[in-house]
């Protein structure tokens, strides 16, 4: 007597998967730059709590949830090979529950983003957009080793500081404002690559070129740390430029410890990989904050 496999299979997501499917983890960098955003404005949070608080939830659970269960949907397949146990793979999240999903999402990301004023509204257009492009076909910029990590950067760095800035002041950040925020999301290029390291197999198999699958891990862990690094050297410049010198050696001894993180990352990339992101990169998010209140002060 056989029983069909139908049976066994789930009709709808599990609760738990659907959390993992969203990922958490991801939410802190575009919060963490949002809030950069809003210090650099030099505007009171008293005054506009409100918008901060939504910016920040927007920012993170809805927008880069959003962004995380497009790309998963995208990339069932690839992760069918590097991580079968996620969720849509293992069946947790069954059909085409993972799509639905992220059009859900994306849908709220505009309704939240239209009570943040036509600034905030712009960007999360552009937020939405930016993801969708990453991930999905015909345009799936993911496949780029160049294109994809630029874009997550600056949808991960730059365009959360820019929104958080022109949210709170509901107008155009000022120039510099501006500059700093696209060096570093031009910088966590670097960052992007390095997450990459842990599809490696997958990407390979499917077709995706990334920089380790294209340039292999060693010559792409170098190119990360000179992209990485040079928009700081640019940030410290910037700073003891417009007189903030006591921010420019901060962020400059900030990139001096990376330069030693960077040091260990190199002998082994692939397998020290993680182990940067946990150390280098933290220097790297906290001279975003430094910078954030250099810039306050020029208000």
């Amino acid at each position: 007597m056989t029983v069909s496999i139908s049976l066994h299979q789930r009709t709808t997501p599990e609760p738990a998967a659907m959390l993992r499917l969203i990922k958490p983890v991801t939410w802190f960098p575009p919060m963490w730059a949002y809030l950069c955003g809003m210090v650099s404005s030099g505007t009171s949070f008293a005054e506009h709590w409100g918008l901060a608080v939504l910016g920040v939830i927007l920012a993170g659970p809805i927008v880069c949830g959003m962004s995380q269960a497009a790309n998963d949907w995208c990339d069932r397949h690839v992760d069918a090979i590097n991580e079968p146990d996620r969720p849509i793979p293992s069946g947790r999240i069954p059909g085409r529950w993972g799509l639905w999903i992220a059009l859900a999402m994306s849908v709220l990301s505009l309704i939240v983003g239209s009570f943040l004023g036509l600034w905030g509204f712009v960007a999360t257009c552009v937020g939405v957009l930016a993801a969708w492009a990453y991930s999905a076909e015909p345009v799936r910029l993911k496949r780029s080793g160049w294109w994809g990590p630029g874009l997550v950067g600056l949808s991960y760095e730059s365009l959360p500081w820019f929104t958080g800035a022109a949210v709170l002041a509901q107008s155009l950040p000022r120039p510099e404002i501006i500059g700093v925020a696209l060096l570093y999301g031009i910088g966590a290029h670097g960052i992007m690559t390095l997450n990459d390291f842990k599809a490696l197999e997958g990407d390979r198999q499917m077709g995706v070129n990334s920089l380790p699958v294209t340039l292999g891990p060693e010559l792409a862990a170098r190119i990360a740390c000179v992209v990485m690094l040079v928009p700081q050297a640019l940030v410290v410049m910037a700073l003891a430029s417009w007189d903030r010198p006591m921010h420019a050696a901060a962020v400059l001894a900030l990139g001096i410890g990376q330069v030693w993180a960077m040091s260990v990352l190199l002998r082994d990339p692939k397998g020290k990989a993680p182990w940067y992101n946990a150390t280098g990169v933290l220097m790297y998010i906290s001279g975003m904050m430094i910078a954030a209140f250099a810039l306050r002060g020029l208000a």
